[in-house]
């Protein structure tokens, strides 16, 4: 679990949801494991992370609550119970009273010092008043992108996919509609009549009545349920490929150093012997018995015994070394 938190994969599985705290209008994101938790806050003009351990808690909880002297997990679940309700959203929207009254209600707070935030939590544990403070900083440009750049670009492209998709299907409709007219078939009620499909005059008018909508104080804060869900398959299907590539990293780095290491040296030593064995005087004496110094041998014993005249013979052996071996590699290969 905070092997996860450490490397950010917790988080691409979690949610975009809508808070409110303080009079600010934030979105937020969360992750709480065992003894370990991530979250993420922006106003969509900045981001705020804050990633804890357990002993990074332990030390937190101590500086701020002085009689508490208890293990982690002695008091780490009455965090989760208390603080998650204030950071999805869930506290004070559509709770039922009854539930409000058995769940653990605390009271938190919002300040914003020298561009960091801070969330100052108080509620009760056994009896006793137990405070929390949620030291946001600015989280990095590369975690940024990853929980919310990439997920809107790859969100947006596939909802441009979608769109395509069905204005295709609309014009054909409309086709096999025009060809059920042509043939004499008349609507049973006239309220179902539509007029034909045309894609320009359907964008002007989607975004004249669609951006007002978005120019909203809240337009820009949260994901309908259709989009939380795409933003899920989005995310899950990046994390698998991610987490696939760390693992064949991780295994190409376990295995491939020593494999390269015992056989680095024999490509680099062993190839060059064997072609200069192949082409000097020794390999012809040995006539080895395979491979292409088998072809070698048989070829060259045949070229002192082919020829039988005098000017044969000098021209043989006035000829240089260099040549005769340029054609025994020309003729393996060939």
């Amino acid at each position: 679990m905070e092997r996860e938190a450490r490397d950010g994969s917790d988080l691409l599985g979690c949610l975009w949801t809508p808070v409110y705290i303080s009079g600010s209008h934030l979105l937020a994101k969360t992750w709480f494991g065992d003894t370990a938790y991530h979250i993420l806050l922006t106003d969509l003009h900045s981001v705020w992370e804050e990633r804890m351990d357990s002993i990074a808690i332990q030390d937190r909880a101590q500086e701020l609550n002085r009689r508490l002297r208890a293990p982690v997990q002695a008091f780490f679940s009455h965090l989760c119970k208390v603080a998650l309700p204030c950071l999805s959203g869930e506290q004070g929207a559509g709770v039922e009273e009854e539930e409000v009254k058995r769940a653990e209600v605390a009271h938190i707070s919002l300040t914003r010092q020298a561009g960091d935030i801070s969330m100052k939590l108080k509620s009760e544990l056994a009896g006793l008043p137990f405070y929390w403070e949620f030291r946001c900083t600015l989280a990095p440009l590369a975690l940024v992108c990853r929980q919310l750049v990439r997920p809107l670009l790859l969100m947006s492209r596939l909802l441009q996919l979608q769109v395509g998709q069905l204005e295709d299907l609309l014009v054909r409709k409309d086709m096999e509609i025009q060809d059920y007219r042509e043939n004499g078939a008349v609507l049973s009620r006239e309220r179902l009549q539509t007029e034909a499909f045309e894609e320009q005059s359907y964008r002007e008018s989607f975004f004249t009545q669609a951006l007002p909508q978005l120019r909203l104080p809240q337009g820009g804060f949260g994901f309908d349920p259709g989009l939380q869900q795409l933003y899920t398959a989005v995310t899950t299907h990046g994390n698998a490929n991610a987490r696939k590539r760390k693992l064949s990293e991780q295994n190409a780095q376990d295995q491939g150093d020593p494999s390269a290491q015992s056989q680095d040296p024999a490509p680099r030593f062993n190839p060059p012997p064997e072609r200069e064995a192949g082409s000097c005087e020794p390999s012809l004496g040995e006539n080895p018995p395979t491979g292409l110094g088998a072809q070698a041998g048989a070829t060259e014993p045949t070229r002192p015994t082919a020829p039988q005249t005098g000017s044969d013979m000098s021209a043989s052996s006035d000829r240089p070394a260099s040549r005769p071996r340029k054609k025994k590699a020309v003729g393996l290969f060939r």
